[in-house]
């Protein structure tokens, strides 16, 4: 079984059906972890003895494993951050902010694909869904068509709903008039590949967390012919060629964009991740995730009044749902009582739950390693707490 990578499960008898929020941990990446914080334990980028130079070359490792993993051409196309939600930051900050008077979303946006826009007084336009809550592409190219050359910034997976955006149409029809595309791969990189050349993304914020990785950790990838067109999002430590009292001169990216010590320890435990994804294969990963997601909408279409706002068609990892009359939060206090973690609430995203015309949904979000075993589990607890909460 693939919870025998795992030592939460092993210290745990919680059925664990919270991914989509953050996923837990294979022991290879907390033994990474823990031997550069007892083995080697340096500063990257500035010493030249021993351990100095291994956290380094190892911090770089990671680097050119994750530009492998995701077929960036370069390795200096990558730049560490401290996951998604930053990552998106710093491309409002330090390339739309003066760059973009529209920005393009879709109708499924966490919070973090929408606030920094408006923070930045950035205006968006927001793409249509369905009723099966996919992708309008006709709304889409008719809103490029009235804003060309603007920026399209979308989610890859919805975090709340599961639904895959078609990456490769999307970024065909958004450089066909000249925008821009930022992919949010908060959701993707722990289901599917993700090839940005195939793609032809123009930037893509990544999270390890999400990703069998520590936390506090991410990149952007951005395309390299857009390098030079992005400022500092910070300056100082390790990112300087030169300074005097009257100028500095800057490193080229990606060591410009990475001011200060970084998260040693998590962009090191973040490679041993990605490795440890490519060692079990995309294909087994799909395969067995395709599985446990059927047969979970099949059991949960099983229960009396149960409400869905989307199928499973295009779609992986998060199914939300509720039960009708029932409050979605009441149902996530009851069965954590019985050792089921899921997320109930609006998931970060607020504005297509309010669409929906709910406050929030119960949202159980699987990975690779859970089981028929553990959907049967939960299956029994929300029969209990249904019963409990109608009587």
């Amino acid at each position: 079984m693939y919870k025998d990578y795992f030592p939460y499960f092993k210290n745990s008898n919680i059925v664990y059906l919270d991914n989509a929020a953050t996923t837990q941990k294979p022991q290879v990446v907390i033994d990474e972890i823990v031997n550069y914080y007892s083995s080697y334990c340096s500063n990257t980028h500035r010493s030249n003895h021993g351990n100095a130079n291994k956290a380094t070359q190892n911090y770089e490792h990671t680097r050119e494993v994750l530009k492998k993993f995701i077929n960036a051409k370069e390795k200096h196309e990558i730049i560490f951050t401290k996951g998604v939600t930053e990552s998106i930051n710093f491309i409002v900050n330090s390339y739309a902010k003066n760059r973009f008077k529209k920005v393009i979303i879709s109708s499924l946006e966490h919070h973090s694909n929408i606030v920094p826009w408006q923070i930045a007084n950035i205006d968006f336009e927001v793409v249509k869904c369905n009723e099966n809550l996919d992708f309008d592409y006709e709304d889409f190219e008719n809103i490029l068509k009235e804003n060309p050359n603007a920026l399209v910034s979308i989610t890859h997976i919805s975090n709340a709903f599961g639904k895959i955006h078609g990456i490769k149409r999307i970024t065909n029809l958004a450089h066909k008039y000249g925008a821009k595309v930022l992919v949010d791969g908060a959701q993707s990189l722990t289901h599917k590949k993700t090839d940005v050349q195939d793609l032809d993304i123009d930037f893509l914020a990544i999270s390890s967390h999400k990703t069998f990785g520590p936390t506090g950790v991410g990149a952007i990838y951005i395309k390299e012919n857009l390098l030079n067109d992005i400022l500092p999002y910070q300056t100082g430590g390790a990112t300087i060629n030169d300074v005097t009292y009257e100028r500095s001169i800057l490193l080229d990216s990606p060591f410009k964009f990475e001011a200060g010590t970084q998260n040693i320890a998590g962009v090191i435990g973040f490679g041993k991740a990605i490795e440890f994804i490519e060692e079990l294969g995309y294909e087994n990963i799909e395969k067995k995730e395709i599985e446990i997601y059927t047969y979970l909408y099949e059991e949960l279409s099983k229960i009396d009044d149960i409400i869905f706002y989307s199928d499973i068609k295009n779609s992986i990892g998060s199914l939300s749902f509720n039960i009708k009359n029932i409050m979605a939060e009441d149902v996530g206090i009851l069965v954590d009582k019985m050792s089921i973690a899921l997320r109930c609430g609006h998931h970060c995203a607020q504005p297509i739950m309010k669409s929906l015309g709910i406050e929030g949904t119960i949202r159980v979000s699987i990975a690779f390693y859970n089981e028929k075993e553990d959907i049967d589990k939960l299956i029994i607890a929300l029969k209990k707490a249904i019963t409990m909460l109608k009587d």
